[in-house]
């Protein structure tokens, strides 16, 4: 399943995120995993929130980014919620096309794995493709 908050950037979007992993905390039974493109925001997470910097690895592409993601749903099974900051920046993804696969290929793996992806999305809603329309959960 895929959830998206979506707005310019600098539109505040990141607050949400941050409260949404906060609030998981309290309700979650597995693990919640917070990915960036630094960590600055590492004392506004509970310590219970797994931050992950994805600049500390030589992601270059989309395909690598997925390939990254999938190395950390193997080795934690537990995983409930997968926050994702920055998301076109931290995926590598440019074109409303390539958003639009990404879109799909994260919500096999939610549906697969049994995971929410929370993405943070630096577009207008009204910009984003049209598979994202029903995933919106916050336009800023």
């Amino acid at each position: 399943m895929v959830q998206i908050i979506a707005g310019k950037k600098g539109k505040g979007k990141t607050k949400y995120l941050l409260a949404g992993a906060n609030e998981a905390v309290d309700t979650a039974n597995g693990s919640i995993v917070y990915i960036d493109k630094n960590g600055k925001h590492m004392y506004e997470l509970s310590n219970k929130v797994r931050l992950i910097n994805v600049a500390e690895f030589p992601i270059r592409s989309y395909n690598a980014f997925v390939g990254f993601i999938c190395g950390i749903i193997s080795q934690d099974h537990d995983i409930e919620v997968i926050f994702l900051d920055s998301f076109l920046t931290v995926a590598h993804l440019e074109e409303a096309e390539d958003l639009s696969q990404a879109i799909a290929d994260f919500d096999g793996l939610g549906e697969k794995y049994g995971i929410r992806f929370v993405l943070s999305v630096s577009r207008d809603s009204h910009a984003l493709p049209e598979n994202a329309a029903d995933k919106i959960m916050i336009a800023l």
